[in-house]
């Protein structure tokens, strides 16, 4: 886990990164949002990045909700707190606020993996449950395509160079995430009334839009925005229009804390 403190520390901003991922691919937004004025606490989950452990591979979907929450104890409580997701990692965002219910000020999430769009086939669906059970660690290509991700190009360059992106994940991982997802959906009354902002990449080829609007649907708070850009791939943050899906979030924390 890494923590940058803003010498102006109008709050503190915790990164989730997605599936495949790390930390490290963040540190253009992490910066940027130190710059104008947050503190930012982010880190590589479970089994991604330079995490202990097997690559690819958990116990159970927990140990993601265990990790933002070590995250989330590393805050200032007495500054305002703001939880922001993308990917799995916004679903992991999901299911933290879902079960641990914390105290903060704001989430957002991006493109969040409510409900992936290209499931495997019916059979090997079902053989999974089984590998779940008798080989829950083995891992299998997950067949990632950085083409799809953004059409920002260098980005997609850096994707295909990084050492640190996984190309396999296991069994269990795969089971956990499909349940994961479910679990979002009927445990939805349990988010907490937080501010709540959520933006979807309206050309996303990795989840599906209409999924993470139902969701959205679902979700009781008093405050709460639904984005959905445009002609954006999934990493919203990486694509050629950033700039403005940067802007768009600022907006929203600035708001927040301005009016409290």
């Amino acid at each position: 886990m890494e923590k940058l403190e803003s010498t102006r520390d109008r709050a503190t901003i915790i990164l989730v990164h997605g599936a495949f991922e790390h930390k490290g691919r963040y540190k253009e937004l992490a910066d940027r949002f130190r710059q104008d004025g947050f503190s930012v606490i982010y880190g590589d989950l479970p089994g991604q990045g330079l995490s202990d452990g097997k690559k690819g591979h958990i116990r159970s979907f927990g140990d993601y909700v265990e990790t933002i929450q070590s995250w989330y104890e590393q805050a200032d409580p007495d500054k305002k707190i703001f939880l922001l997701g993308h990917s799995m990692g916004g679903l992991a965002v999901i299911r933290f606020m879902e079960e641990k219910q914390p105290q903060l000020d704001g989430v957002i999430l991006s493109s969040p993996a409510v409900q992936i769009r290209n499931k495997t086939t019916r059979p090997l669906e079902a053989l999974s449950y089984l590998m779940n059970v008798f080989t829950p660690s083995l891992r299998m290509k997950a067949g990632q395509n950085p083409e799809n991700v953004t059409r920002n190009q260098i980005k997609v360059e850096e994707f295909r160079q990084d050492p640190l992106v996984i190309d396999k994940v296991s069994v269990r991982w795969y089971r956990e995430f499909q349940k994961a997802g479910s679990r979002a959906f009927q445990q939805v009354n349990r988010f907490p009334d937080v501010p709540l902002l959520v933006m979807q990449a309206e050309e996303d080829l990795l989840v599906d839009p209409a999924r993470t609007k139902e969701w959205f649907n679902h979700v009781d708070t008093s405050e709460k925005s639904y984005k959905l850009w445009p002609g954006l791939y999934h990493e919203i943050f990486n694509e050629p229009e950033n700039d403005q899906v940067y802007h768009y979030t600022q907006s929203f924390l600035s708001n927040i804390i301005n009016e409290r």
